[in-house]
């Protein structure tokens, strides 16, 4: 994703480049799909985000692209159906970035569902789907899949599909489809304030991150897809609070402690909350929990000693033999949901997943919602925008992402899986990041999928400003090697001196910055 940040400041910083169209506000994955959108109709469009790209909710989700099952038990048809469509959609567009995997859901003697409850109900999700790949196992099949599984309880499993995504690097792939369609986008640059004439909202006025100085820029829409930051921005013009905001934890161990190929879902022992173990960029990962967050949103989201407790728990009661405990534990992350919240739900579970979208005085905001479904929540914040907008451009299709230029045995003839995850994950640039690095920057890094050329690309091209940008959000390298991925540290400092001009000082600070905040928001709570 080629960025000019430092020339798009610069203009703006000389008066050039402050009319828009549509000004988007958040970079995250609904951000990045107003973005997409905006600029697919030919508007002159414009994102900014305060943090990094997918800060917040958008790199720190279970990284699952589903229908939402439950939603359907619970008779949620609509967004049942508008999420099994777009699970398809994308299947189909980015393949290698969004991949189908089978869910087993573990029957539990004297719980709901049973079986024929859960076939009736797969047999509905795969009709809306428009597919048919459910299927029953007993005992004996599960355990061929999941070795060590305790049985005991267990009337068998029933299993169906559906789709995992590294999250942020799917809005980084949203982003950079909107960039070659002419739109721009800046991280690390924060609004101040909205920009408000005749008690309308006209534009933004936004931090200067070089100086203390302030830029106006106009445009007859702006977006708020802040997520769960929303209400803050709106509140600028309407009191109303709408977002409650959720978080979910989750714990990574390495795969040879529970090498797992599919997605296990289990009823948590104390609650009967669903608990997934799945496996993650040459990882195994135990998630999630559900809970009312009421921390500073401007204060990374970290798990609680109780959630650690609560996922180990789950996971040892599944698993007794492995045993695992905190020493166990490879890293963490926990993630803020922007829920819209009800007067009628106290259990956070039981809140619905569908979006909102207000218009106040030229300001739309839109939250809540499904990662699955962001191309639908940015259309209808561009429809809630229409009548301040100039008549779109027409286009010629409706693709979120466009076709690479090559196919998997044309870019690595020798390891077609691993193309195939290059072009889900780069497009067409994926010819260019291995162009772009040696030979040895092509071989995968441990366990992991992730190679140095990725790295190198995300340096030079990916709008980088800090190392923690490269190592839990570009890759995730950060989250799934030992040690915060102490061992490529030698290696990515030659990097970062080259693509970045960072000199020695500058690498020891930015390297100490990153080791803080793993070790506080990444890692297990301090006792």
């Amino acid at each position: 994703m080629d960025n000019p940040r430092t020339n798009l400041l610069d203009q703006m910083r000389r008066g050039e480049q402050r009319n828009w169209d549509i000004i988007v506000i958040g970079g995250g994955i609904t951000g990045a799909g107003v973005l997409r959108e905006a600029a697919r109709r030919g508007y002159r469009a414009l994102l900014l985000e305060q943090q990094d790209y997918s800060w917040g909710t958008s790199s720190r989700s279970s990284k699952m692209v589903h229908g939402g099952l439950r939603y359907l038990a619970s008779g949620d048809v609509k967004l049942t159906k508008h999420s099994l469509l777009e699970r398809e959609r994308l299947l189909a567009e980015a393949p290698g970035l969004v991949d189908r995997i089978t869910f087993y859901f573990n029957l539990t003697k004297g719980l709901f569902p049973g079986r024929l409850a859960m076939s009736f109900i797969l047999m509905i999700y795969d009709f809306i789907a428009g597919i048919t790949d459910h299927s029953y196992h007993n005992n004996k099949a599960l355990l061929e899949r999941f070795p060590g599984l305790d049985v005991r309880c267990l009337k068998g499993a029933s299993a169906y599909t559906d789709a995992m995504v590294d999250d942020s690097r799917l809005v980084l792939r949203v982003l950079q489809e909107s960039i070659a369609d002419g739109a721009c986008a800046l991280n690390y640059t924060k609004v101040d304030r909205l920009l408000i004439e005749h008690e309308q909202v006209v534009g933004a006025v936004l931090d200067d991150p070089q100086s203390d100085c302030t830029i106006e820029l106009r445009a007859p829409v702006v977006i708020n897809a802040t997520g769960a930051w929303a209400d803050r921005l709106r509140n600028q013009i309407n009191p109303e609070k709408r977002v409650r905001p959720l978080r979910g934890s989750h714990l990574i161990i390495a795969r040879q402690l529970m090498p797992v190929n599919d997605v296990l879902t289990s009823l948590h022992p104390d609650d009967h909350r669903g608990v997934y173990v799945y496996p993650w960029e040459g990882t195994t990962v135990i998630g999630t929990t559900d809970l009312d967050h009421s921390e500073d949103l401007d204060i990374e989201a970290s798990i609680a000693q109780s959630e650690v407790d609560y996922l180990i728990h789950a996971f040892n009661m599944q698993f007794p033999s492995s045993n695992i405990s905190e020493a166990d534990i490879i890293s963490s992350w926990a993630g803020v949901r922007p829920v819209i919240g009800s007067e009628k739900s106290k259990d956070p579970s039981k809140e619905r997943r569908d979006h909102a979208v207000w218009s106040d005085q030229g300001l739309i905001t839109v939250s809540g919602g499904k990662l699955t479904t962001f191309r639908l929540i940015a259309l209808d914040a561009l429809k809630a925008a229409h009548e301040r907008l100039p008549e779109p451009q027409p286009f010629s299709h409706n693709r979120v992402f466009s076709q690479p230029t090559m196919s998997a045995e044309e870019l690595v003839p020798s390891n077609h899986a691993w193309a195939q995850r290059l072009l889900g994950r780069y497009g067409s640039l994926a010819k260019n990041l291995l162009d772009e690095a040696s030979p040895t920057e092509h071989q995968r890094i441990g366990a992991t999928d992730f190679c140095l050329a990725e790295c190198r690309w995300a340096l030079r091209h990916e709008s980088v400003l800090h190392l923690d940008d490269l190592l839990l959000r570009r890759t995730r390298l950060g989250m799934v090697l030992q040690d915060a991925g102490a061992e490529l540290f030698p290696a990515l400092e030659k990097m970062c001196m080259t693509e970045l001009g960072w000199s020695k000082k500058q690498w020891r600070d930015e390297l100490a910055r990153y080791q803080t905040i793993w070790q506080r928001f990444y890692s297990l709570p301090k006792k």
